[in-house]
């Protein structure tokens, strides 16, 4: 039954790493799906040790934080201003919705959003801030670049945790 149990997890947590792309919260589902599972076991033999739910809460919000900050620093590290790096935060939550429903592919349309909206945030507050548009563009390309590191940061340390995950729950 164990087995059974770590089987259903392994796959559902497959689906929550899926929606990282979409900027949804997956890698906080897989730790919440470990930390369940630990928990609803109750008095029968651990299949995660201390150890191992310490580190994928670790990693999560390391790559939380990572996400966060990409799109702001591309666009400061293309020339930008604080400005230019809350339109880049504010854009990229914005297209990621709006790119969702404008581009229907699951998942792509998500992340194209969100990577334009950062873009278009940045340079839109740094051209309102009195940038000239050269600069402007200059940091809306470097937020749009950023929120694509991030994006791709974060999927990568999902996968990380995924494995984790996968290899504690049938390794005894």
């Amino acid at each position: 039954m164990e087995y059974l149990w770590a089987t259903l997890l392994v796959l559902l947590n497959a689906v929550w790493l899926a929606t990282v792309v979409a900027g949804l919260p997956g890698l906080w589902l897989m730790v919440a799906g470990a930390i369940a599972l630990e928990w609803w076991r109750g008095d029968q033999q651990d299949i995660f040790s201390a150890g191992v739910l310490i580190a994928i809460v670790v990693l999560a919000a390391a790559a939380e934080i990572a996400e966060f900050v990409t799109g702001m620093v591309g666009s400061q590290k293309a020339g930008g201003t604080r400005w230019g790096s809350v339109g880049a935060l504010v854009g990229g939550l914005v297209g990621a919705v709006v790119g969702s429903f404008v581009i229907p592919i699951p998942l792509v349309g998500t992340l194209i959003g969100a990577c334009g909206g950062a873009a278009i945030g940045a340079a839109a507050l740094e051209l309102a801030t009195g940038r000239k548009f050269g600069e402007s563009a200059k940091s809306g390309v470097g937020a749009g670049v950023g929120t694509l590191a991030g994006r791709v940061i974060k999927l990568a340390v999902g996968a990380l945790i995924w494995i984790i995950i996968a290899v504690a729950a049938y390794w005894p």
